[in-house]
């Protein structure tokens, strides 16, 4: 069976690769021919652009020129993570010809007999990719049309997407979001017949995972991973509590005064190595928290300044870890029980299987 998927794929986003990878290569493992769709939107596409002026504040004559100047030598001096990013897809994904927009994917649509849409942020009405037709499978002629663990990330949809959202939702045979309150959302919206299965980093088991990560060279153990969006003060105040008590050092994959070494050029396998190897995880990301788990890595989450954390919240009350969700350095969470996580895990990964035999096997329509 051939079989297409669409997400954003190529983001230079350690979560979004290895989401990517994980859908792909499970599919390959059950025999399928899977391909992941090469799109790249323009609104997708300016990540590490030398050209490219984020704040459109800043985008006007001479100001422009003097924006540009500024930035210049930061993104130059990212570019070998780009290129990590850049060897890893072509490493790891098989991708399809490139499409630029979803009229492009309608003129011309990569043939398979099912097409999965997600997993991660892809509908989330907060980021273009949420409002784009194409991640709602909107370009698809023929075939069985699912979604697989796509996620909205808020708690609301708004009000004035829902009309022509819902119209794109009713056309997908099979749905399948990440959060529990995505169930909520599709609600809202009246669909009523869609389910909640794992992120599919989660179809791979830890032992695969190992297989592909890398430890970098710099690594002095113990210690402990940072891996903060927001440079929040919560994280640097409860990193630094426990890295005291513990005698740990302090890690960060982004660049953070507080850090005794930021591994800002690292892609997907060192990411994994640098999870793999820590003693413990800070973070407010969902990639980070899921990967902690698959590790049996003591960790904490705290939320971001965005209002996108049901995903982390869903997913730690699913395996009775919501005191790993926290907001200062009060309440921090230790000893895990994974005896009890690895069985509520287990449940949760035979029901995602599941669901994926049940579409492509076309039972329920």
């Amino acid at each position: 069976m051939k079989i297409c998927t669409i997400t954003c794929h190529d983001v230079y986003n350690v979560g979004a690769s290895l989401q990517a990878y994980a859908l792909q290569t499970y599919l390959k493992s059950l025999g399928h021919d899977v391909w992941i769709i090469d799109y790249k939107p323009d609104y997708l596409s300016q990540h590490y652009r030398l050209d490219v002026v984020g704040n459109p504040k800043y985008d006007k004559p001479i100001i422009r020129q003097a924006y540009l100047l500024a930035k210049l030598p930061g993104r130059v001096r990212m570019l070998p993570r780009k290129k990590t990013f850049d060897n890893f897809n072509a490493k790891y994904l098989d991708l399809t010809r490139r499409y630029a927009s979803n009229d492009e994917l309608k003129a011309d649509p990569p043939e398979a007999d099912v097409y999965f849409a997600g997993s991660d942020q892809i509908w989330n009405p907060l980021f273009k990719n949420g409002k784009d037709p194409a991640f709602y499978l909107d370009f698809v002629q023929q075939g069985i049309r699912a979604s697989y663990a796509a996620s909205f990330a808020v708690d609301e949809f708004p009000q004035e997407l829902r009309d022509v959202t819902a119209k794109y939702l009713a056309k997908i045979d099979y749905i399948a979001v990440r959060e529990k309150s995505g169930l909520a959302v599709l609600d809202s919206m009246g669909i009523h017949n869609a389910e909640t299965v794992l992120d599919p980093v989660f179809l791979l088991d830890s032992a695969h995972w190992r297989s592909i990560a890398k430890s970098p060279a710099q690594i002095d153990k113990p210690y402990l991973l940072v891996y903060d969006f927001d440079n929040s003060y919560a994280v640097k105040a409860i990193a630094e509590k426990v890295a005291s008590e513990h005698g740990l050092k302090i890690y960060s994959v982004f660049d953070l005064p507080y850090a005794e070494h930021c591994f800002t050029l690292c892609g997907p396998e060192e990411f994994l190595g640098l999870i793999q190897g820590a003693s413990y995880v800070l973070s407010n990301s969902f990639h980070a928290t899921a990967f902690s788990v698959i590790f049996e890595k003591e960790f904490a989450v705290v939320e971001r300044t965005e209002k996108i954390n049901t995903r982390m919240r869903d997913f730690t009350a699913m395996l009775g870890l919501s005191d790993h969700m926290i907001n200062n350095e009060k309440d921090i969470p230790y000893n895990a029980d994974w005896n009890e996580v690895e069985r509520l895990l287990s449940d949760e990964i035979m029901h995602s299987k599941a669901y994926i035999d049940k579409v492509l096997n076309g039972g329920g329509r």
